[in-house]
């Protein structure tokens, strides 16, 4: 019976009561943020919600797999394509040289110059030294979150926006579809180089089937692309669960989070397979209905006496770099020619959208001992108003669009 109030406690917490707050304000904020914000006060007020079985052992399973299921279809949503190109914005389409060297200066400056201005002025002060990691990788961690954009959101951002602008949200998408895929990867990167020598060392029989079995999953993916482009609808929906569970398997093996494996998972599925999946649908449900228990848990992991105003001015300061970073680096660099100021800067507004992948990468990382409580605790606000700030951003730089 504690249990089962347990999980209606949480589901009314975390996914009704964000809901109807969420229809309340017109839909002007991203859900998303709603439960985060939940879970950060009650956590800053020391609510004691732990009496009425928040959070409940059914809910973290829940919202866990709905996190997995969303990491699973951010990779699929490489191959998707929403929304018809109909604006009448004049640039000429990018070439690929051009599209990935944009990419490369929208994420790296602003993880460059992240990393230094944290490593330099936020983790020589008192709570911001991870606890198990070096400075450089503790200011590396915190400077990929400040450079990630948020693919999933921003899909759903790009789908509402006026066929005016359409042209400018399919630039930013192809841009954020290679940041999400560096963040995967850089998280990996640095889980790997924060455990030094001791990453290989121990390894049994079954990280080296965890490397062949992703090996197997790619060459199968590309043998599918080419020979088996339109299976039955079932041989599909078989292979998704297949997928999902090897690629988490594997990557947890290999000491990483189960969440890149789902991501990495999810991208290297046939393409054409993708495309007749109903991945927007199943990343809106889980979004929706499972996932806040997740990003409302996040939220209540939060150490309430780190959340005091020296770290809310810490989150402040990080919207500021991670905006300017972000804005500055697609105007120095475009990822197109011919784009106009307008234009780049509306691109780094979409870009600088940090939405659910900050905040799953943030969980990981701190998890992993690379964050502090007062980094985890900054990032999470960071992740809120950064999210919510997308919108009027685009919308200001937009505007002068007659």
């Amino acid at each position: 019976m504690a249990n089962m109030f347990g999980i209606i406690s949480d589901i009314f917490v975390f996914v009704l009561l964000p809901w109807l707050i969420w229809r309340g304000l017109g839909r002007q904020i991203p859900i998303a943020v709603i439960p985060i914000l939940i879970g950060i006060l009650l956590a800053a007020f020391h609510v004691p919600v732990s009496q009425i079985g928040i959070p409940s052992a059914l809910g973290e399973e829940i919202g866990w797999i709905a996190v997995l299921v969303m990491a699973f279809t951010a990779g699929l949503e490489m191959w998707q394509h929403p929304g018809q190109d109909t604006s009448s914005d004049a640039f000429a389409s990018p070439s690929i040289g051009r599209l990935l060297g944009g990419a490369v200066v929208a994420l790296g400056g602003p993880f460059i110059v992240g990393s230094a201005l944290v490593y330099w002025f936020f983790l020589p002060l008192p709570g911001w030294h991870a606890p198990r990691v070096s400075p450089g990788i503790a200011a590396a961690s915190i400077g990929l979150c400040i450079a990630v954009s948020a693919l999933p959101v921003l899909i759903g951002v790009v789908r509402e926006l006026d066929p005016v602008h359409s042209r400018v949200g399919q630039l930013a998408l192809k841009l954020a579809v290679i940041d999400d895929a560096a963040l995967w990867i850089g998280l990996a990167v640095l889980q790997f180089i924060a455990k030094g020598p001791s990453a290989l060392h121990g390894w049994t029989h079954l990280q080296f089937v965890a490397i062949l079995l992703l090996i197997a999953l790619t060459y199968a993916g590309l043998w599918a692309a080419r020979h088996f482009r339109h299976p039955p609808q079932w041989v599909i929906w078989a292979t998704v669960p297949v997928y999902l569970a090897a690629g988490s398997w594997a990557s947890h093996q290999l000491g990483l989070h189960e969440l890149i494996g789902a991501y990495f998972a999810g991208a290297i599925m046939p393409p054409s397979w993708v495309r007749r999946l109903p991945v927007e649908q199943v990343g809106v449900f889980s979004l929706m209905w499972l996932a806040p228990m997740f990003f409302g848990h996040s939220g209540l992991r939060i150490d309430g006496d780190a959340l005091t105003w020296p770290s809310i001015q810490g989150s402040l300061i990080l919207v500021v770099i991670s905006i300017v970073t972000k804005m500055g680096a697609v105007w120095l660099f475009p990822p197109v020619g011919g784009l106009n100021t307008r234009q780049a800067m509306s691109i780094g507004a979409l870009l600088q959208c940090k939405g659910l992948m900050e905040i799953v990468a943030a969980t990981i990382l701190h998890e992993q001992g690379m964050l502090s409580e007062f980094a985890f605790a900054a990032l999470m606000v960071l992740a809120i108003i950064s999210t919510t700030l997308t919108g009027p951003l685009f919308r200001f730089f937009a505007k002068e669009k007659s």
